[in-house]
């Protein structure tokens, strides 16, 4: 079976077959010639839809990656601030509690 080749890329195929063409070269040697080149057309148009594709995938290998680093800085950050308020909290229970026995043992001391 063989594949499907557009009427652009014979015409191009033939046009440049007949710009190499020799003297000597019969009309059959011009078509061989020319369906060598649509071949080597084709072959070329495959390897860069190959490539392509493979570009395509590494690009949204790229964007998922830099998603999933984003997510996890943000992740990471949240977390930071989380334990900052933990630690806020804390910080907000002792210290009146501090400042209380503080001021009782100035009391304590003064009288």
């Amino acid at each position: 079976m063989t594949p499907k080749v557009s009427s652009e890329v014979q015409s191009e195929a033939m046009r440049i077959a007949k710009g190499t063409q020799k003297k000597s070269q019969t009309k059959e040697q011009t078509k061989l010639i020319a369906q060598g080149i649509e071949k080597g057309i084709s072959e070329y148009k495959k390897q860069q839809k190959v490539k392509g594709r493979e570009r395509d995938k590494q690009r949204k290998k790229n964007v998922a990656s830099k998603a999933n680093a984003e997510i996890t800085e943000t992740s990471l950050v949240n977390s930071q601030q989380q334990q900052g308020l933990s630690n806020s909290k804390k910080v907000a229970i002792v210290l009146p509690w501090l400042l209380l026995m503080v001021s009782w043992g100035y009391f304590l001391l003064a009288t």
